[in-house]
């Protein structure tokens, strides 16, 4: 398989926040690497069908020259509106959280549930 340089981009972008996902405690930061593999997805599949000297498919010289699918990019300026929406859910969610028990770490958060529960 050959992969153009904007997929390994995407690829390594996703890896990145794969690691800040599964290697940090901190909710904040895991919060941030959800970010980076969402942007490593998007780059990734807007980057799958890539080819240098396409064009946009508008006007009259789209009949004559290659032409750009915009069909991935539609998907992918949704994907992108709903990446936001969700990050700001998942602060929103993060603050309450950040106020109720006063920690940025999954354990400490968890470990206080876990004796609140006992009560």
């Amino acid at each position: 398989m050959n992969f153009n340089p904007v997929e390994i981009t995407g690829l390594l972008l996703f890896l990145i926040g794969l690691y800040g996902l599964v290697a940090r405690r901190n909710i904040v930061k895991t919060l941030l690497s959800l970010g980076v593999m969402d942007v490593g997805v998007i780059t990734f599949f807007l980057g799958v069908r890539f080819q240098p000297g396409s064009r946009p498919p508008i006007g009259e010289s789209a009949a004559q020259a290659m032409t750009a699918d915009p069909v991935p990019q539609a998907l992918m300026i949704t994907a992108i509106v709903i990446g936001i929406a969700v990050t700001a859910a998942a602060l929103m969610m993060f603050s309450a959280l950040y106020h109720r028990y006063g920690s940025t770490n999954w354990r400490t958060v968890h470990k206080i549930r876990r004796e609140e529960r006992r009560r």
